[in-house]
């Protein structure tokens, strides 16, 4: 699936390319922008030794601080809490308690998280007994009130993920949702045994599930201007789904045997940070307006081995726009804009755009002040020739100007073929809405969203360093600088579009 919506892409697009805009004048500070700069960037921050940089750890830490002292280096001033470089908050995570949940078959005590695997958050406490389903579809099994163990089905190959982990992951993802239909029968739980490829993906379904669910105290709601994708966002199971081994389906097929399941749910709160700089503008009128470059510096951390590789190094995700904003800042300082210039390394995206969410609410400028963000994510992979400018069409357009001027800087640089379809509210990855400009957009500040899209190294220990197209990531970088260096200029801001609505 993902080879053919790539290939789909670029194929429309060769034959649709628009007539490029009038180029604007480049300014010489464009040659600080430099591919050496870049690649060494990039092996220190999505390197081993930053260990996939996981929000909420000290990895995460330990890249921000790095980033930080980049900047410092570079010349920008910091723009953080108390004249520093940092934006605190917490995030609040909520996870299955592994110490008071248990579960037993009988007086057998199964173990969490190795024999057991709960596959959402739900806190339950039932004691009921089992009764095998055979057949999802057949509707006569009576389930009300017991315990339903299943097989695992095979999902429909249609719903299964291409983009993300590895694929025993998104088979068992993606056949463990209509399990769930047996809660609606009245069951107060379910087991499901895992089959030959799901039981591949207990481990790394055990790790991911384990860590739980995150939000950010005070920062702004998710999806407030989507009201589908909010439902969507807050629907959880009615009750418990167990994944347990392929070998213990004998274990599990004898009905009436009594499960007790007691889990329970525990919240805390972790540290994470937004890492801000400024570089001021040169006009006394213009200064005070700003044009944002922002980032995300987390990725995936720790997790389970894929292939003997445990280290989620998050390179093209999303070190590859970190690195870029440290090659636009030193052009910057070299060479400032009318406006100034904020850079914005977000925290926690990956756990649901937090650091974004967490700046939207209490931003270190006024939100009114900034005239654009130009965000970034994964800008260094697939086709050479090819890039994505998401909210250049509607409904995503929030600002037609600030579109054209990003039209006009890749006129003058990258000269990429824009591939529209990533953009599409039809598009099956729903791209537009995962990544740091959204909360921004939501709420009319003009926001675009530059990438080079998915590949199948995304969200696995392959996305690494080496895997980088370089002279790519450079003209990639050339283009965003461009487009803020148009805007910070440009004798009005650009407006955002009469009616606008993001949906």
């Amino acid at each position: 699936m993902q080879r053919n919506i790539l290939t789909g892409s670029i194929l429309a697009l060769l034959t649709a390319r628009a007539a490029a805009p009038q180029s604007p004048q480049v300014p010489t500070a464009i040659a600080s922008i430099r591919q050496a700069d870049l690649e060494r960037d990039m092996y220190a921050l999505a390197g081993d030794n930053m260990r996939g940089r996981e929000a909420g750890t000290l990895d995460e830490m330990r890249a921000s601080a790095w980033l930080a002292e980049q900047m410092r280096k570079i010349g920008v001033s910091p723009k953080g809490e108390d004249g520093g470089w940092y934006q605190w908050w917490n995030m609040r995570r909520t996870r299955v308690s592994s110490t008071t949940s248990s579960i037993k078959l009988g007086d057998r005590a199964f173990g969490l998280w190795t024999d057991i695997t709960p596959t959402s958050n739900v806190a339950a406490e039932v004691t009921a007994p089992t009764v095998f389903v055979s057949n999802l579809n057949d509707s006569t099994f009576d389930v009300r009130g017991k315990v339903a163990v299943i097989r695992l089905a095979p999902p429909a190959s249609s719903a299964i993920r291409t983009t993300t982990n590895t694929y025993e992951h998104n088979y068992t993802r993606a056949a463990l949702i209509p399990m769930a239909a047996l809660g609606r029968w009245g069951a107060l739980a379910v087991v499901v045994v895992a089959d030959s490829i799901a039981e591949l993906a207990v481990e790394a379904v055990a790790r991911t599930q384990m860590r739980g669910t995150y939000d950010v105290v005070g920062g702004v709601p998710r999806f407030t201007r989507n009201p589908a994708a909010a439902r969507a966002a807050n629907v959880r199971p009615p009750v418990p789904v167990l994944l347990v081994h392929r070998g213990a389906l004998s274990d599990w097929k004898t009905d009436g045997q009594t499960v007790t399941i007691e889990l329970r749910t525990e919240t805390f709160e972790t540290p994470s940070v937004n890492v801000i700089g400024e570089v001021r503008g040169t006009d006394a009128r213009l200064r005070d307006e700003y044009v944002v470059f922002s980032s995300h510096q987390d990725h995936d951390g720790v997790r389970y081995p894929v292939n003997g590789d445990s280290i989620w190094n998050g390179a093209d995700d999303n070190a590859s726009t970190s690195v870029a904003l440290l090659a636009i800042a030193r052009a910057w300082v070299k060479q400032p804009s009318k406006r100034s210039a904020l850079f914005i390394f977000h925290g926690a995206e990956e756990r649901g755009l937090l650091g974004s969410r967490y700046h939207v609410a209490h931003p270190v400028v006024p939100l009114d002040r900034i005239v654009a963000v130009l965000n970034g994510d994964m800008i260094g992979r697939n086709h050479p020739d090819t890039a994505a400018l998401l909210g250049s069409q509607p409904p995503h357009r929030n600002s037609a100007a600030l579109v054209q001027m990003a039209l006009e800087a890749n006129g003058a640089t990258g000269r990429f073929v824009i591939d529209s379809l990533w953009d599409r509210p039809t598009h099956p990855e729903g791209w537009y809405f995962r990544s740091d400009h959204v909360p921004y957009a939501e709420r009319s500040v003009p926001s675009l969203f530059f990438s080079t899209n998915l590949h199948p190294d995304y969200h696995t220990p392959r996305d690494e360093p080496k895997n980088i197209n370089y002279p790519k990531l450079t003209r990639m970088t050339q283009w965003m600088y461009m487009t803020g260096w148009i805007a910070g200029n440009a004798t009005t801001r650009p407006p955002v579009d009469a009616g606008f609505v993001l949906r």
